[in-house]
């Protein structure tokens, strides 16, 4: 037993006896009632104490004694305890939001509803949100840029978004958005304007040097071809040198072409000029211009597309991603290859795949095929030439139609590139597919 339970209980029949006593000698029963409402009242005095302390009244524990004085003691003990913890728990909560406000980052948190929960400075500075007035504000309210809208109700967010900031047009902000709890989301909010400015700079480098070189490499070419045309037969040295200027100057133009073409895909506006394109004919041109590579290889090209078969987009700019996947596709195949050409349509969108049973290429690779100048083996890259532009003009061309490019691909197994485009890039449902 509980030696307070045990001292109250003794102390209880102490009174009851005493109580008995004095009733017994005074030949009434009244003193019996007395003590007990003298005890009950002590306990009533008892609890009162330990009222106001908890209910904070009273700073100090009272002095109670038996059961209550030991119940004041363990409650101290819970409370002093809670008050350690929760002071622990209050310098963690300060160094979190002192590292997270160090951060030059933007931090971002959101309730299921869109609505804000806390910010750092970093986003406060970013975005201009304002203490005590934008807290609980849904956060579409506060950024009312459409892009963001839709990105942010939208639910994809496996690639991020950049946007000019509300409050500063100068500021390009990144956004990246992630998903915990039920529906709780955490923004990342990063300043890339200066990358934005040194990525413009670039392309602007590139297509001005891009624009100077040309017109010298075409005066060039044409000297050439001038001084081949007149220089006699019997120099053999010369006529050789003037082949080996011709075709290297040839490789130069062809880069320069390529170069100022992704400058005008970056700089131009993806939406202009954008037609129903007849494929059949199309692709039916760039298989015997790619026949015509290299007949020596004896490569078989076959086409599979509807006669009637449409895609939604730049007549120019599908040519010019097709015909690149048809070249390397020709280059990279060895003689008596195999090269498909599929085009279909589905409930998913338009698909074309340019398919062959090449020499592959390691998946480790893939990735990074369609970087600018990226190529897996350098010295099988030199022996088929090439601008090294070619897959990264394909990736900018789909990304102006908001399709996307599928590589697969094995070594020694060939290798299947597939445009993919979105259904509202079709003109009409599934089509038929023919060969040719």
């Amino acid at each position: 037993m509980n030696p307070e339970l045990a001292r109250e209980i003794n102390r209880l029949l102490a009174l009851t006896g005493a109580a008995v006593l004095v009733a017994l000698f005074a030949g009434s029963v009244w003193p019996l009632p007395a003590a007990l409402l003298i005890y009950a009242g002590w306990h009533l005095h008892q609890l009162w104490q330990l009222y106001r302390w908890v209910a904070g009244e009273t700073r100090e524990p009272p002095d109670n004694s038996g059961l209550w004085g030991a119940l004041t003691q363990r409650l101290e003990q819970l409370f002093k305890r809670e008050a350690q913890g929760r002071t622990h728990l209050e310098n963690i909560i300060e160094r979190a939001r002192d590292s997270v406000n160090a951060l030059g980052d933007g931090v971002i948190l959101t309730d299921a509803t869109g609505h804000l929960e806390y910010w750092n400075d970093a986003a406060a500075h970013y975005l201009r949100f304002r203490d005590q007035v934008d807290l609980g504000q849904p956060l579409t309210n506060l950024i009312r840029e459409p892009r963001f809208y839709r990105y942010f109700k939208n639910n994809d967010f496996d690639e991020p978004l950049e946007i000019t900031a509300p409050a500063d047009d100068n500021l390009v902000l990144q956004f990246r958005i992630t998903e915990f709890g039920p529906g709780d989301r955490l923004l990342l909010v990063r300043d890339v304007s200066r990358m934005r400015h040194l990525e413009q700079m670039r392309k602007d480098f590139v297509a001005n040097v891009s624009h100077e070189l040309k017109t010298p490499l075409t005066v060039l070419r044409g000297w050439l071809e001038t001084l081949g045309d007149t220089v006699p037969e019997e120099q053999h040295r010369v006529h050789r040198a003037l082949d080996q200027m011709n075709q290297q100057s040839g490789r130069m133009q062809a880069l320069v072409q390529d170069l100022l073409l992704l400058s005008r895909l970056e700089s131009t506006d993806p939406q202009e000029q954008k037609a129903a394109v007849p494929l059949r004919g199309t692709l039916e041109r760039l298989c015997e211009d790619a026949r015509g590579l290299d007949p020596s290889r004896n490569q078989t090209i076959e086409l599979e597309v509807a006669d009637d078969a449409r895609l939604v987009g730049h007549p120019g700019e599908l040519e010019s991603a097709f015909g690149n996947l048809l070249t390397n596709a020709v280059k990279y195949t060895g003689a008596d290859g195999q090269i498909r050409v599929r085009y279909w349509q589905d409930a998913d969108g338009a698909h074309l795949a340019v398919e062959d049973n090449g020499m592959g290429i390691d998946p480790a690779h893939i990735p990074r095929l369609t970087e600018r100048f990226y190529r897996p083996d350098n010295a099988r890259a030199a022996s088929v030439g090439g601008t090294g532009l070619g897959l990264a003009i394909v990736k900018h061309v789909l990304l102006r139609h908001n399709a996307h490019l599928e590589i697969r691909s094995e070594p020694g197994k060939g290798s299947a590139f597939i445009c993919h485009f979105p259904p509202e890039s079709l003109v009409s449902g599934p089509t038929v597919v023919a060969s040719g």
